[in-house]
Order: C-alpha cells, then sequence, then structure tokens
C-alpha cells in the first residue's frame, strides 16, 4: 500500500482483533510465549487478547504492532499492512519439501524394518538349535 492510499479504500478485514492477532502471531518467527516474554506480560494474558477476552492496554499496542510487523491501523481495524502471505508457489515449494522429507522417511523406516526382521530371524533361528 503507498502512502497516499487512503486505507478506507481497502477492503477490512472484518476478523476480530484476536483473531487478527492470533494470525499475526502464526505469520511471525514469534510464539506466544515468547512474545508474552517480550511484551513484559504473561502467556495467559496474551492468550486472553487472542481469544478476545481482554485487549492489551495503548502502551503495549504500538509495540505488538512492531514486533509482529503489521500496521496498527490493520491489528485494530482490519484495514492497512497486515501479515504477509505465503504465495501459492512458495506453498507449493514447501509442501514439495515436505512430501520428498517423507518419502526418504518412508523408504528409511522399510529398511530399518528389513534389518530388524533380518535380525529376529537370526534370533528365532538360533534359538531352535
Amino acid at each position: 500500500m503507498s502512502d497516499t492510499t487512503n486505507i478506507f479504500e481497502e477492503s477490512p478485514d472484518f476478523d476480530t482483533f484476536g483473531g487478527r492477532l492470533s494470525r499475526a502471531i502464526d505469520a511471525s518467527e514469534l510464539n506466544t510465549k515468547d512474545l508474552a516474554g517480550r511484551l513484559g506480560v504473561k502467556k495467559s494474558t496474551v492468550l486472553a487478547w487472542e481469544t478476545d477476552r481482554s485487549q492489551p492496554g495503548s502502551h503495549r499496542l504500538t509495540k505488538l504492532a512492531g514486533m509482529l510487523g503489521v500496521s496498527l491501523s490493520w491489528l485494530l481495524h482490519g484495514v492497512g499492512i497486515g501479515p504477509s502471505e505465503a504465495s501459492e508457489e512458495e506453498t507449493a515449494g514447501a509442501v514439495g519439501e515436505q512430501l520428498a522429507r517423507l518419502k526418504l522417511l518412508h523408504l528409511e523406516t522399510g529398511q530399518l524394518i528389513g534389518r530388524i526382521q533380518g535380525d529376529l530371524d537370526r534370533l528365532a533361528t538360533t534359538g531352535a538349535r
């Protein structure tokens, strides 16, 4: 969004404050515990914000938005700079990497099963003597 764009020309994100906060945390490299520590609050406090049971004070809102890489207006009203979403290409690449890793683990598991079966067969043979 350029500096000259009126934020009211955008379609707002109709999620709640807690929903937007939760999505911003998920998109960041922080987890709830780390975020709470950096803000000087308990983890349960951040969880209450995420579930809309309470809201942070004004003195924490700007810091919260900055730490999560979103604009204060997006966090409060759903209009402005929100968390960056991964492109379909990036998502497909990540899924492809996970599939390749899973195939490798499957192969290694099959080899391990074969070794264990061989060991059991040898033990059964030596035990039968």
